[in-house]
C-alpha cells in the first residue's frame, strides 16, 4: 500500500472517531525513520487508546500490520507506529506540553 493511501485511511478513521485538532507533519526530509507524523488530540485517555485501536484494526483490514503500539487506557499519550506513518494521540494538556508540531517544524541548519 502506498504511504498516501495509508495516510488517507488514518485521517479518515481519526475524523470518524472524533479525533480533535488533527495535524499531519511531513517529516520526510527531517528524519529517516518515518515519512509522516499525525498528531491528534483525544477527549480522554480511553479515547486516545480507542483512536489508535480503531486505526490498527482498519489498516489490518487493508493488509498493513502495525509495527507497534505504545500506551494504554491510563496513558496521556498513545503512539501507533505504522512504519511510514506514526500516530501520536495525546490529551490536550500533554500535546501542549510537548509541542511536537513546533519541534518538527524547525528546519535543519544549513550547511556552510
Amino acid at each position: 500500500m502506498q504511504t498516501e493511501e495509508l495516510l488517507t485511511i488514518v485521517l479518515t478513521v481519526l475524523e470518524e472517531r472524533k479525533g480533535q485538532f488533527i495535524k499531519t507533519l511531513d517529516v520526510k526530509n527531517k528524519t529517516s525513520f518515518t515519512d509522516y507524523m499525525v498528531v491528534v488530540t483525544g477527549t480522554s485517555n480511553r479515547h486516545l487508546k480507542a483512536l489508535c485501536d480503531h486505526i490498527s484494526v482498519t489498516v489490518k483490514e487493508h493488509g498493513v500490520i502495525p509495527l507497534g503500539l505504545e500506551g494504554d487506557i491510563t496513558s496521556d499519550w498513545v503512539l501507533l507506529d505504522l512504519g511510514d506513518i506514526i500516530v501520536h494521540a495525546m490529551t490536550a494538556q500533554t500535546r501542549e506540553f510537548y509541542q511536537l508540531e513546533k519541534l518538527w517544524s524547525v528546519d535543519a541548519a544549513k550547511e556552510k
